[in-house]
């Protein structure tokens, strides 16, 4: 049965892609090539390092993105006015197949983990549009990895901030955070306030992003502290809208914080804006008023 393990073994070996490149084309760029191995190896061999090993990995990961010399590469990609917005088919591809698999292959039994069918149809449309640009572009094989890594070369250590974060949220969630933090808001609540319970938890999910910087990572905590507790058990709200609108909360969070750099920050230096904090800024007239909407919107669609 296809599930995760087909995931990270895509993911790892484009990693370890990106490191063998990274030694081998000219400059070479070892401190590249290390951090790029590293992330190879959590993900191919996650599962037989154990606790401690992955920790220790994941402090190395740290290390060599914050001390290690770690560089971009000044190289170009080549003019793309040729073909135009054509260019935006293999990108299509990748959406259009998660749909279709999440849609098809569930329907299948034995074939896929139904509670990955979504990713392995996202990594299949990757694989297929990687698929199209080489029979479409004449590519040498090894150009699709050569231009991913000068990408994550640009981007550097945002790159692996979301899974770090979320990782984050879940050690807060095993740690019994949300307990704490539910009975420390608790008190603010008004008691039988639907609307103050709803309010709490939209705003403590965008309130939490913001510190994280992944709303992934503050939604296991928010729902351990006021989703489960209040809204679905005492309030009997539906699990699903409660999850699906808290999120959108999270995400108003997510406009607005320099945490979330991969959003925020690595746009502004791929773009090369004057202004670091400049999407930042226009992001912030939507995030306001978004999270009061989604507050009242949970509000009246939750029973």
């Amino acid at each position: 049965m296809i599930g995760l393990g087909f995931l990270y073994a895509v993911a790892g070996l484009t990693f370890g892609a990106f490191a063998v490149l990274s030694i081998v084309q000219v400059p070479r760029r070892s401190g590249n090539a290390l951090f790029y191995a590293l992330i190879a190896v959590s993900f191919l061999l996650g599962d037989r390092l154990g606790d401690i090993g992955n920790g220790v990995l994941v402090l190395a990961i740290v290390a060599v993105a914050t001390l290690g010399r770690r560089r971009p590469r000044d190289d170009k990609a080549d003019s793309v006015e040729a073909r135009g917005a054509w260019l935006f088919v293999p990108a299509l591809i990748i959406p259009v197949t998660a749909l279709a698999g999440t849609l098809l292959l569930a329907r299948l039994p034995g074939l896929v983990d139904p509670r990955q069918v979504t990713l392995v149809s996202l990594t299949f449309g990757v694989i297929l549009a990687l698929g199209v640009c080489y029979v479409w572009l004449r590519v040498p094989p090894a150009a699709p990895f050569s231009e991913g890594a000068r990408l994550m070369d640009h981007i550097g250590w945002a790159a692996i901030l979301p899974q770090l974060l979320a990782s984050l949220g879940a050690v807060f969630a095993l740690a019994g955070m949300g307990d704490v933090v539910g009975r420390l808001i608790g008190h603010v609540i008004p008691a039988g306030s639907v609307f103050g319970a709803v309010a709490v938890y939209c705003i403590g999910m965008a309130a939490f992003t913001i510190v994280m910087g992944n709303a992934f990572a503050a939604f296991p905590v928010m729902l351990a502290a006021i989703g489960l507790p209040l809204l679905i058990q005492t309030y009997h709200g539906d699990p699903a809208r409660i999850a699906a609108i808290g999120m959108l909360a999270g995400f108003c969070g997510t406009l607005v914080t320099p945490m979330a750099a991969n959003f925020n920050l690595v746009p502004a230096a791929l773009l090369e804006l004057k202004d670091r904090y400049g999407v930042i800024r226009a992001q912030v007239p939507t995030a306001i008023p978004l999270l009061f909407f989604n507050i009242v919107l949970l509000y009246l669609v939750m029973p």
